[in-house]
């Protein structure tokens, strides 16, 4: 199949659009109805296009992903507040770990361009604290980085370091998890709240019940996940299986965790 538009034999859409552009302004034109259906904000938000909006969602990053050749990536959450700057008493003491992220991110990136950055791409949250300092690390590296903002109550704009061609925007929590689990091939979970656990547990759901295959799982900083979660608990109430708990590994450094996502294996 040819898919060269120029090879097609009807206009293209675009021509369409420009040409309803110059159309002369009359009560009918006005109109609402006799808008394009695909230019028409109005007729592309109402609910009943809530099926239409999703598949869009998944469809737009998917398409501008594989034209850029990136195969594979490895996905970066934790803490917007953990920021290199913060001055608040309890965040203080998680914030080296924006260092940490950034020089993993770093490493990722160096190795990544030896696939011309086709392969282990970072990919974040796009916004600010542990997500920029992913999207910061790849940048000094000279590579490219992913980023998968979300439309919130507080904006949340992108932070710079992201390249900006892969800055992507979402109104749906669901197709954004999708996009950072369809290509992963590691997931590095630092430090975080109800955003960063939500997107740790969903991930490790989808591995414990198979329907994720099993990937490197990384939890930067022993000490703190194991204050915040009561994994041994978990298990000796018999909610989760004792084999469960081998689905993460814990990590420290940057270098600790290159090691693990280089062998490529599950954890052990």
């Amino acid at each position: 199949m040819n898919d060269d538009p120029r090879s097609h034999p009807f206009r293209d859409s675009t021509q369409d659009v420009a040409t309803a552009d110059r159309i002369p302004d009359t009560a009918q034109t006005r109109a609402p109805a006799y808008r394009l259906a695909f230019t028409d904000t109005d007729f592309m938000t109402r609910e009943e296009l809530r099926p239409v909006r999703l598949q869009l969602e998944l469809l737009k990053p998917q398409l501008i992903l594989d034209e850029r050749g990136i195969r594979s990536t490895v996905v970066l959450m934790g803490s917007a507040r953990i920021r290199p700057d913060a001055t608040e008493a309890e965040i203080a003491p998680l914030r080296h770990w924006y260092d940490v992220a950034r020089d993993l991110a770093r490493l990722i990136t160096e190795k990544s361009l030896e696939s011309y950055g086709r392969e282990n791409v970072v990919i974040t949250g796009g916004g600010p604290g542990i997500m920029e300092a992913g999207n910061r690390g790849a940048q000094e590296a000279g590579g490219h980085s992913i980023g998968l903002n979300i439309v919130l109550p507080h904006e949340q704009a992108p932070n710079p370091y992201v390249t900006p061609d892969l800055c992507f925007n979402f109104h749906y929590f669901a197709i954004r998890k999708m996009h950072f689990l369809m290509r992963a091939r590691a997931i590095c979970i630092f430090p975080g709240g109800f955003g960063t656990l939500d997107e740790m547990f969903e991930s490790l759901t989808l591995i414990q019940t198979g329907r994720m295959k099993r990937i490197p799982f990384l939890l930067f900083g022993r000490a703190f996940w194991e204050k915040v979660i009561s994994w041994q608990a978990l298990a000796e109430a018999g909610t989760i299986s004792p084999d469960d708990l081998t689905l993460f590994r814990y990590v420290e450094t940057a270098e600790e965790a290159m090691a693990a996502i280089a062998d490529g294996t599950a954890p052990c």
